[in-house]
């Protein structure tokens, strides 16, 4: 079954998750995510599969965060979600995905339970 990684090539936990894998034989399609964000629905169905909420996904330490004032309790589910849709900065990498399960990579041996 194949393996996705959605990928920022200079976080080094995405490098290291992509070598824990390349390391055990398997060469994941790399997405790399700034570049082909995923749509709304799919990063609503990662969330969905890894029991988080949009704000889990969030990397809140960068600006876009503060400046869209995403620390918003009122904002919807979907607000969140568009959020990161177009600020893809935004959503914590890696993402790896192989077939209907989907682990955060951090650290990077949480991917080794969906394969």
């Amino acid at each position: 079954m194949a393996v996705t990684i959605y990928h920022n090539p200079r976080c080094s936990k995405s490098r290291q998750t992509l070598v824990l894998l390349q390391d055990r034989g398997i060469e994941p399609k790399v997405v790399e995510y700034l570049q082909d964000t995923p749509d709304d629905a799919t990063l609503d169905d990662f969330l969905r599969k890894l029991g988080l909420e949009p704000r889990d996904l969030m990397r809140r330490k960068e600006a876009p965060y503060k400046e869209l004032g995403l620390d918003d309790p009122g904002l919807s589910r979907e607000a969140l979600i568009a959020a990161m849709v177009a600020h893809p900065i935004l959503i914590e990498r890696p993402i790896v995905v192989k077939g209907k399960k989907v682990a955060l990579g951090r650290p990077p041996e949480n991917v080794l339970d969906i394969l």
